[in-house]
């Protein structure tokens, strides 16, 4: 049995094993992501099963910012609201920064890699790409970093499942999309991926890799059920992140990376011990200008360290900068 398993065991008698009901969306890799979850709880004696629930955003087709905040998550959570399951999987970067009182992120599972991932024609990597390659992407950040990169690339929008990406690159539709490695890896097709984006090219979107399993905050016995799956390291990258999203009062679809890191330092002494590594930018859409700031310190600070980045962004005119964009809105879409 693993740590992981065998941390949720000692609570499985509260349940009376009874079969809990984990909410997720239908897509594979949704199902892939809340199948995780399941798997450690079945895994700790736990029975579980999905529960799969269609929302907005599976069904509304058009740019996601023109369709509103949350279209994602918004029916997982009304289900689990109404009792219909006991626990909700979202990707965590699809959830609003403003937390539900009614609701509880009781666990936030091991990240996966939160880069993203170039799928490109003939194995090429970003830099390899001739001038004028249309490159699809659907979210604001990624065309914003990609322009500011001067590669002088054609930036075409893109949405569907990853199978539907990957697709437009094979039929020769478009030359190379932009994607994240997690969905990748948890599908089983890193087989694709022709170059990861190291954060110094292209910071990844807050939270991006991290699931996010969501309870009711009054069930008590779900929270210490659910507190066995929770990664501590992963928790701190995340609360830094989705501060400094949220101190920018910015949205999932904003031109805003983040990336949090655990480092191993080394007091006076010579002895080790972890901090965590912020970075984040703000981006005018049209890839004129960025913004990077970054912060160190302590894990049980971290969402002081995302508000203190954000803050800093501000200050030298964030806000103003992105709102800059030269681009036709209708490349907005945003990525799963």
């Amino acid at each position: 049995m693993s740590a992981e398993a065998a941390s949720v065991t000692g609570t499985q008698t509260r349940t009376d094993r009874r079969t809990l009901r984990i909410g997720t969306r239908g897509s594979v890799l949704a199902t892939t992501q809340a199948g995780t979850v399941r798997d450690a709880l079945i895994a700790a004696g736990q029975p579980a099963e999905l529960v799969i629930i269609t929302t907005k955003g599976d069904v509304t087709p058009g740019p996601v910012q023109r369709i509103g905040v949350g279209v994602f998550t918004a029916e997982l959570r009304e289900a689990l609201l109404a009792g219909d399951v006991d626990v909700a999987v979202h990707s965590y970067k699809d959830l609003p920064t403003k937390q539900d009182p009614r609701l509880v992120v009781a666990a936030v599972p091991p990240r996966e890699d939160p880069r993203d991932a170039l799928v490109a024609r003939d194995g090429l990597v970003l830099g390899e790409l001739p001038a004028g390659s249309k490159v699809g992407t659907s979210a604001p950040r990624r065309r914003a970093q990609l322009a500011a990169l001067g590669l002088s690339l054609q930036i075409e929008p893109l949405r569907g499942n990853i199978d539907t990406r990957i697709g437009k690159v094979d039929s020769g539709e478009l030359d190379a999309i932009v994607i994240a490695r997690a969905g990748l890896s948890r599908i089983g097709r890193l087989d694709r991926v022709t170059e990861a984006l190291e954060p110094v090219q292209m910071l990844p979107a807050p939270s991006q890799g991290a699931l996010a399993v969501e309870c009711r905050a009054d069930d008590a016995e779900m929270i210490e059920l659910l507190a066995g799956l929770d990664d501590r390291p992963s928790r701190a990258a995340v609360v830094a992140e989705r501060a400094l999203l949220a101190e920018l009062e910015a949205g999932c679809t904003a031109p805003v990376g983040a990336i949090a890191e655990v480092v191993e330092s080394l007091d006076d002494d010579g002895r080790v011990f972890e901090e965590l590594s912020v970075r984040g930018c703000a981006a005018a859409l049209n890839g004129s200008d960025v913004l990077r700031g970054s912060a160190v310190g302590p894990l049980d600070r971290a969402e002081e360290l995302g508000r203190s980045i954000a803050r800093d962004l501000l200050d030298r005119g964030a806000q103003e900068l992105m709102t800059v964009d030269d681009v036709a809105p209708e490349q907005g879409t945003a990525d799963d």
